[in-house]
């Protein structure tokens, strides 16, 4: 998320200072921490300002920032640009809650040797503690996940803001986040879905005003399972509850697959019910979701077969 230059940059910088001067506080040259300052810039950390024919850095208002450098002051022994790179600011991110390293690797999609030695490296240092095999931040350092969050939040802000001004975020996680935009969005990692991907499908729904995008660089495209879940994060009322219905009567979704993209967004129960009207025919106790000859109906409208 970001490189130890960039970490480095963020600690040393002081309102003002020029390339060249944090060239010299570094001891790196002045082109490598251009880069770096460009690469910050970028992400919306920090910006320049033009002073004559120098080109001033100042940090920017990121909450993020701001924790960052609050800890850094604060506990100036510990060395946070070698500690926090690597797949360290997506174990922090997960440590919201005493968690094993099988449920930090599970949901920071790391292996549990990765997240073992950046828990080491920080219980080397007196970050964090172990109890019952559970990892929790020692005395106030969960502050390192709080700084994780808001960084990720920022980064994510940020690049929605650059293709869709007025985007609000619906969910997010440390690497891929869930949208609405009021017009459409075409930039890469940006994948549709909403009621706009039931199209994918053969199925046609009318559409709303909003427009709905799925930000991973790691996906293709929204699969089925994943967009039956978006539609419940997006709108988890009787009408949009009755299209994952749809969805899942009309498309072959593996429902292994299904349960654990439900796991991923908290979505056990929403999904297990769903599953669960489909296999006994209605019969669920839930005031959202419809009557089996009403969704029966439903589904012959869209020619889907019972």
């Amino acid at each position: 998320m970001l490189r130890r230059i960039e970490l480095k940059v963020l600690v040393a910088v002081d309102r003002g200072d020029t390339i060249s001067e944090l060239a010299t506080k570094l001891d790196h040259s002045e082109s490598y921490l251009s880069r770096a300052v460009g690469d910050l810039v970028e992400k919306g950390l920090v910006h320049t300002e033009r002073d004559g024919r120098r080109k001033r850095v100042v940090p920017s208002e990121a909450r993020a920032v701001e924790l960052y450098q609050d800890l850094v002051r604060q506990h100036s022994h510990i060395g946070f640009p070698e500690l926090l790179t690597g797949k360290a600011l997506a174990v922090l991110y997960y440590l919201d809650q005493p968690r094993t390293v099988s449920e930090i690797a599970g949901r920071s999609d790391n292996y549990r040797n990765t997240v073992n030695r950046v828990l080491k490296r920080f219980r080397d240092r007196g970050l964090v503690g172990a109890d019952d095999d559970r990892y929790e931040f020692n005395a106030n350092f969960n502050r390192l996940h709080e700084f994780a969050r808001e960084l990720a939040h920022h980064l994510h802000r940020h690049r929605l803001e650059a293709v869709a001004p007025k985007g609000t975020i619906l969910w997010e996680d440390y690497d891929e986040f869930l949208a609405q935009a009021d017009t459409e969005i075409d930039a890469e990692a940006f994948h549709e879905t909403g009621l706009g991907r039931f199209a994918a499908f053969d199925l046609q729904f009318l559409l709303t005003s909003h427009r709905y995008y799925f930000y991973s660089e790691e996906l293709d495209a929204v699969s089925p399972a994943e967009l039956c879940c978006h539609t419940l994060l997006i709108d988890d009322g009787s009408r949009h509850r009755s299209y994952c219905l749809l969805l899942l009567s009309h498309v072959d979704v593996d429902e292994e697959d299904l349960r654990e993209q439900a796991a991923k967004y908290d979505l056990e129960d929403e999904i297990d019910a769903l599953l669960r009207y489909l296999e006994t025919h209605g019969e669920v106790d839930d005031d959202r979701l419809p009557e089996w000859s009403e969704f029966q109906k439903l589904a012959a409208d869209y020619e889907i077969e019972q």
